[in-house]
């Protein structure tokens, strides 16, 4: 059994929005009348409790998602980043993100943030289209982005990434190209750019049962994945996972961590944690996760990974990596193992359709996914579960 590890990665949830929008179905709740103060009590104590039941050494990645972050008062922005800095250790050279909604980061707030330590923020922009923003209903419009990425250059962030969407409803292969065109005239060092997955319990899902979501077909999706994936890297981005593009050195570290299914601390309602092979998830109501981290840790239920789950786990998550999954890796996590042994027919069949193929790279071998992987990325990651 191996040595009992510290995450250096940590996950907080900050589940309040100013509205909850067509799509989503995190663990987020409307901001007006909410216990915001005591939710940041509750918060502080799960702090407390985990780096006491789990002692950390040293924190490498910090990403607060959410809800909106953003709409704590630059107050309780204050006050929420000085609780993590008392409880978890951040190295100097720390990657320290924050989500964030355009329209919800004024002066006052980004300076709280940069002076709690953070320096990189992800703007959940989505599109540069003000008709798609109403129809999937976000509530900012195309010049809060503008002005969202002024202001948080003007107080000195440079480390600063958007995600936009694709397959919206109405959305075209035009409509996109135009919001990645002015995307990428905004020359930032990173952009995540994601499909719509229709979810249970949103609006969106009750519209498609109806037969009242008018989703872009099948085949139209796939076109906008590829012109995508064609304008970034014409633009010099590296596509290093399937979501994302970065120029060099900026690529998420901390969502690295979950792709090559490493340890992070989850705290927060509805946050998921995963330390030396026990995953846990928090209670997801405001006040329920109030009440609870009074007691204790506020967990809805806490179970082991067997092994045989995490290493189809360990291919699912690692092979989104365009660099690959290198076999000295998983025989790390799971001592000693050969990824040969465990998966090597499953390899091999990927291999013969032209999904995956066999590199080296310093002496290791290393499985990664080929360009027709990479459209088919659902399809290989499935073929190692079970």
């Amino acid at each position: 059994m191996s040595l009992i590890q510290s995450p250096k990665a940590l996950y907080i949830h900050i589940p309040f929005c100013t509205n909850k929008c067509h799509y989503c179905d995190f663990t987020s709740y409307v901001l007006k009348g909410q216990p915001v103060d005591q939710y940041l009590d509750a918060l502080e104590q799960e702090m407390r409790r985990t780096a006491g039941v789990l002692p950390p050494e040293r924190i490498d990645t910090v990403f607060v998602g959410g809800g909106t972050p953003t709409v704590l008062t630059p107050v309780q922005m204050a006050r929420f980043l000085s609780d993590v800095r008392r409880h978890f250790p951040l190295a100097p050279d720390a990657e320290f993100t924050m989500e964030a909604n355009p329209g919800t980061t004024d002066i006052e707030k980004l300076a709280a943030m940069k002076e709690g330590g953070v320096n990189r923020i992800s703007f959940g922009v989505q599109s540069f289209d003000n008709g798609l923003l109403e129809r999937i209903g976000r509530i900012h419009n195309v010049d809060d982005v503008y002005r969202s990425l002024e202001n948080a250059r003007s107080v000195g962030f440079s480390n600063l990434s958007i995600d936009l969407m694709f397959g919206l409803p109405g959305q075209t292969l035009e409509l996109l190209a135009e919001s990645v065109r002015r995307a990428l005239a905004l020359e930032l060092p990173h952009y995540s750019i994601y499909s719509l997955k229709v979810e249970e319990n949103t609006l969106f899902h009750k519209l498609y049962e109806r037969n009242e979501l008018p989703l872009p077909p099948e085949e139209e999706e796939f076109n906008m994945y590829i012109l995508l994936m064609d304008m970034m890297k014409a633009n010099g981005y590296a596509h290093y996972e399937i979501s994302n593009f970065a120029k060099p050195g900026f690529e998420s570290r901390h969502n690295s961590t979950y792709w090559r299914n490493e340890s992070y601390y989850g705290l927060g309602a509805g946050a998921h944690g995963y330390a030396n092979r026990v995953r846990h998830v928090n209670l997801k109501g405001i006040t329920p996760y109030i009440e609870a981290a009074a007691a204790g840790l506020p967990r809805l239920e806490t179970f082991e990974v067997p092994e045989e789950e995490a290493m189809e786990d360990f291919m699912m998550v690692g092979l989104r990596l365009l660099e690959g999954v290198p076999a000295s890796r998983f025989a790390e996590q799971f001592g000693g193992r050969r990824l040969e042994d465990k998966f090597g027919a499953v390899i091999d069949k990927l291999t013969k359709d032209g999904l995956l193929e066999k590199a080296q790279k310093d002496e290791n071998t290393i499985y990664k996914l080929t360009d027709k992987g990479v459209l088919l990325g659902n399809e290989v990651f499935g073929a190692f579960i079970g």
